[in-house]
């Protein structure tokens, strides 16, 4: 145990600025999301572009990906969340059967598609693991983007196989960033259900 706390703070000591300017963005995206705060886009936008960089060096190229996809995702989540001219902001709220099928779609058929991807194009040591965790962050931040109480569920299995493989892959701010994303995102499912009650309430008083 001992020496593995050992190899964690050397790895730590090693990481760069730019590692750590990407976690700082990431940690502040998330509290932001958190409190259902627009203001979780521009600091994704900005831990994503950054973090296309390492997983290329690290050599976890479907992260990379992700980390691509996040970008895209959250300019398109940073307009659905505005509020547009004589309509209403987006709503918290669960997600419908065909939102399902769409998280669903993206979870599987983009882990299959992200494998062959891998094993094809790509010398990847981990193509399994790395699509997996891919495809589900996928699928959760699809929800995030529509504002779904269930993206906190998602997105908590895809931090749930990306802790270990981050540690693996030598990146272990990324990993214990990670955890503390796993733990936040319990929190923010509970906050977004209060949300979502507290709409529910507004409702009906109107």
């Amino acid at each position: 145990m001992h020496q593995w706390l050992e190899l964690l703070a050397e790895q730590i000591r090693q990481t760069t600025l730019i590692e750590w300017l990407a976690v700082i963005l990431g940690v502040a995206e998330v509290l932001l999301a958190r409190k259902n705060n627009i203001l979780l886009y521009p600091a994704g936008i900005g831990g994503s572009a950054i973090s296309i960089i390492l997983f290329i060096k690290a050599g976890l190229f479907a992260d990379a990906g992700l980390s691509f996809y996040y970008v895209i995702v959250s300019v398109y989540g940073w307009i659905i969340w505005s509020r547009r001219k004589n309509e209403p902001p987006l709503q918290v709220a669960y997600a419908s059967k065909q939102e399902w099928l769409m998280t669903l779609l993206i979870a599987f058929g983009g882990g299959i598609a992200i494998y062959w991807i891998l094993i094809t194009f790509t010398p990847s040591t981990v193509p399994i693991m790395d699509a997996w965790v891919t495809s589900s962050a996928w699928a959760g931040t699809w929800l995030l983007a529509r504002r779904r109480i269930e993206n906190w569920v998602i997105l908590n299995v895809s931090n749930l196989f990306a802790i270990p493989l981050l540690f693996y892959k030598h990146l272990p701010l990324f990993a214990l960033l990670t955890l503390f994303l796993f733990v936040i995102a319990i929190f923010g499912f509970f906050d977004w259900q209060k949300v979502y009650r507290k709409q529910q309430l507004q409702t009906l008083v109107h």
